[in-house]
């Protein structure tokens, strides 16, 4: 490297600090997007399981179904606000200081569908507490098994947005559309399935 001023190598030295330190904060931001959205989609998933639960209860005889319920209610109410909303900040705050740190990301049409798709998966999580409420007052919307359907929502949600965090902007279109109906119709005969099996089970106790 040919001599400089010192003034030079000052800049240069100060420039090689400010991008190593940026790049570190970068990773930093990011791993904990990651892991509060590993938090975030986990208690998706249980919170929806306990709504299964829950309606289920509805068919128990007394005293078991108060007794669920009340179980059921406690466990939504500190599965909601303990794990899942803190998750879900953690995400869309990490999520915006990526975007402080790299701006640059905006310009990308696969970072516009991503947010898109957690927009609607934001929606979800609300729609989520709103149900919970309403279980807790006694109103059951859906059945065991419409809540079943209701879990795979953000499992479809999550395999879209990983494979666009991992593609961006080289995602082969037909084959994630492929790969992702093949997954949403496996999950309606699994559910069919699963449901007449529950049918058949049930109808042998009767007959018991």
């Amino acid at each position: 490297m040919p001599d400089c001023p010192e003034s030079s190598k000052v800049v240069y030295t100060t420039f090689i600090v400010e991008d190593f330190i940026g790049s570190m904060t970068y990773f930093w931001f990011k791993s904990f997007h990651i892991i509060g959205m590993v938090v975030w989609f986990a208690g998706l998933f249980y919170l929806v399981r306990l709504f299964v639960y829950h309606a289920e209860a509805e068919e128990k005889p007394e005293p078991a179904r108060s007794i669920l319920k009340e179980q059921y209610e406690l466990m939504e109410k500190r599965l909601y606000g303990i794990i899942t909303t803190p998750g879900m900040v953690v995400t869309v705050v990490m999520a915006i200081a990526l975007l402080i740190t790299q701006p640059s990301l905006l310009q990308d049409m696969w970072l516009h569908i991503k947010l898109g798709l957690v927009a609607v998966l934001v929606a979800y999580h609300f729609y989520c507490g709103r149900i919970m409420r309403q279980l807790a007052t006694h109103k059951v919307m859906f059945t065991s098994q419409q809540f079943r359907s209701l879990n795979e929502v953000p499992t479809v949600l999550l395999l879209v947005i990983v494979l666009l965090a991992v593609f961006k902007n080289n995602l082969p279109i037909n084959t994630a559309i492929a790969v992702t109906g093949s997954f949403i119709v496996g999950m309606i005969v699994f559910f069919q399935l699963y449901a007449l099996h529950r049918q058949k089970n049930a109808q042998q106790v009767v007959s018991q």
